[in-house]
């Protein structure tokens, strides 16, 4: 009996912490239907840095809101950390960072990284202690008692992060959480995006439009088509953990970058 729960275990360990086989999303509006997702099928297994590139409209953040049992697919399954993603949003397996950082602005920050804490019923001692620690993780240590405004863009998107990881889930599901920023705040949040998922070893799924920032930050690209959302590349990255931003230079980033950049032709030409 020790030995086939020892089994179950390890399989268990092994599993996809996200699978998805056939997903289908398809909206009922107005106009008819819109068809958001067709034949998706992807596995993210535990500790990846996944990326979702493509066009606007090609189903990326629906995708995202999918594993987040924001959205409900019209057909095939996906599965998180096991379980259906309404029993995953249950058990808070993930935290959600949104390309605002939907900060209330009578809050401060402390206060608004504490929300979800408070709602979930942790004492004050603990919301002190995990608010400090996630404020620190982010590099916003000291910075507790400011509110939303008197903070920068960037500095806001971080305090969203820190909210995102209050309560320590297992996945972090980012919709163009930096689309918003300017190239050099982006370059320095994509660095510290970067050391926090070495530091924390989190699954990340991460939403963006950019081709340099879903090289730089993942073990594995997905590209792609617009509607209907199908995947027509997955890349798995070459880069080393390790990456200063001067990768960016190296041949086998152009390499990637290359393919990313075929992959979202090849998909434009199959519409």
């Amino acid at each position: 009996m020790a030995h086939g729960t020892t089994v179950a275990a390890a399989v268990a360990s092994t599993a996809p912490v996200v699978s998805a086989q056939n997903l289908d999303l398809t909206f009922q509006t107005n106009d008819g239907p819109v068809h958001a997702l067709k034949g998706v099928s992807l596995d993210i297994e535990k500790g990846d840095f996944v990326s979702f590139i493509g066009p606007s409209g090609c189903g990326k953040t629906t995708f995202l809101r999918c594993m987040a049992d924001l959205e409900q697919p019209t057909g095939g399954s996906i599965v998180v950390n096991g379980v259906t993603p309404e029993q995953a949003r249950m058990a808070r397996a993930y935290g959600y960072v949104f390309q605002a950082a939907g900060l209330y602005p009578w809050r401060t920050i402390g206060r608004n990284i504490s929300l979800p804490l408070e709602i979930m019923g942790y004492n004050k001692a603990e919301q002190a202690e995990r608010v400090a620690r996630v404020l620190e993780l982010v590099e916003l240590s000291g910075f507790e008692k400011k509110f939303p405004w008197q903070l920068s863009g960037g500095m806001q998107q971080r305090a969203s992060i820190a909210r995102a990881l209050a309560f320590d889930a297992d996945i972090l599901l980012m919709d163009e959480p930096f689309g918003a920023l300017d190239e050099i705040v982006r370059d320095h949040l994509n660095e510290q995006l970067l050391h926090l998922w070495a530091r924390t070893e989190k699954t990340i799924a991460f939403v963006t439009h950019s081709i340099p920032e879903a090289v730089y930050l993942s073990t594995k690209i997905v590209v792609m088509s617009p509607r209907p959302g199908r995947i027509t590349d997955v890349i798995e990255s070459p880069l080393p953990k390790e990456r200063p931003l001067d990768i960016r230079e190296s041949p086998a980033f152009l390499e990637v970058a290359h393919r990313v950049r075929e992959g979202l032709r090849a998909g434009h030409a199959h519409v």
